[in-house]
């Protein structure tokens, strides 16, 4: 089955990797907001809707499910939903959780990406020969952000949250346009991404996307990999609402047959290579608890006793952390 060989690759790498050992961005170019653009427009049932938008940026399409707030004739803010390593194709926010029916009744339009493999959602120096061109932040805060106001009434206030690797982009997105992200929620992350541990982890993700790192913020001792940090600049993140969750990998509720969704593999999965994966994600969240807290800086952290690096978990710190989000796209 592809989709769990590559999520066990992924976590093999990271956890055997992760055992051994001044904010700069690309601003965005006006013209790629301008030449950006819906390509494709489709009513799925329900207050589904398919979307392709071609990116400037990155000279492609790229795809998404956007779900409409409850009263799609009032203006509604906006909530995008970020997938994992993958982009979405081994397990998406869509087909693995509820998000459709917990936001059935919501005065929000969400917005589930289905892309970014491998990306870490971040503007990359060099194509990649695999990945291609990737300009992640740059499509995430100027180009598709408009396009998705002007066609589903959107109020400007946004806010977005993502699970592992998306878990640490969402924090970079934050820092790239500060101020444009009223709240982000991380959910299973590694956020520090410059030291030996953070390298290899990032390195793992990429590689088994069959990317190259060194194409994203060059070798590892390239000054930005420090510069893409949110580890090292946590201090500005002051003002934006954090949410930020995680267990520690040992066995709760969701480790079973219906938990897994009725999948065995998956099961196997979330046990074998999930538990030691959700280990690593608590060892770096209660790395940043303690300097978010050294730094002043208010966030919300829920540390589950218990569970994995799965769906069913970050489909609970979603549900627990839209409070927060609600309050913050006001």
């Amino acid at each position: 089955m592809p989709g769990h060989s590559w999520r066990m690759g992924t976590a093999l790498l990271v956890v055997s990797l992760f055992l051994a050992g001044g904010w700069t961005v690309a601003r965005a170019d006006p013209e790629f907001a301008a030449t950006s653009r819906i390509v494709e427009l489709r009513q799925e049932p329900g207050r589904q809707t398919r979307l392709t938008v071609y990116s400037a940026a990155m000279n492609r399409a790229v795809r998404m499910t956007l779900l409409r707030a409850a009263d799609p004739d009032t203006p509604a803010p906006t909530l995008y939903l970020l997938n994992g390593s993958s982009g979405g194709t081994d397990g998406n926010w869509l087909d693995r959780t509820d998000v459709a029916e917990f936001f059935a009744g919501k005065q929000v339009n969400v917005v589930v990406l289905l892309d970014g493999a491998g990306s870490y959602f971040t503007d990359w120096r060099a194509d990649d020969p695999i990945l291609g061109k990737q300009r992640w932040a740059t499509f995430l805060t100027a180009e598709l952000p408009p396009l998705v106001d002007r066609e589903f009434h959107g109020t400007g206030a946004n806010a977005i949250a993502g699970v592992s690797m998306a878990g640490t982009s969402v924090f970079q997105l934050a820092l790239a346009a500060p101020g444009f992200y009223r709240a982000i929620g991380s959910y299973s992350g590694c956020v520090q991404t410059s030291d030996p541990k953070g390298q290899a982890i990032v390195q793992a993700v990429v590689t088994t996307q069959r990317g190259t790192a060194v194409n994203m913020w060059g070798p590892p001792s390239d000054p930005a990999w420090r510069a893409h940090d949110p580890y090292l600049h946590a201090d500005k993140l002051r003002g934006t609402a954090v949410y930020v969750a995680t267990g520690t990998g040992m066995p709760g509720p969701r480790e079973n047959f219906e938990g897994a969704g009725g999948d065995v593999v998956m099961l196997l999965y979330q046990l074998m290579f999930g538990a030691p994966m959700e280990v690593v994600a608590y060892l770096c969240t209660r790395q940043l608890q303690e300097r978010l807290r050294a730094a002043n800086v208010p966030a919300t952290f829920d540390l589950r006793p218990t569970g994995t690096h799965s769906w069913g978990y970050w489909q609970d710190d979603l549900h627990n952390s839209w409070p927060m989000f609600e309050e913050a796209l006001k």
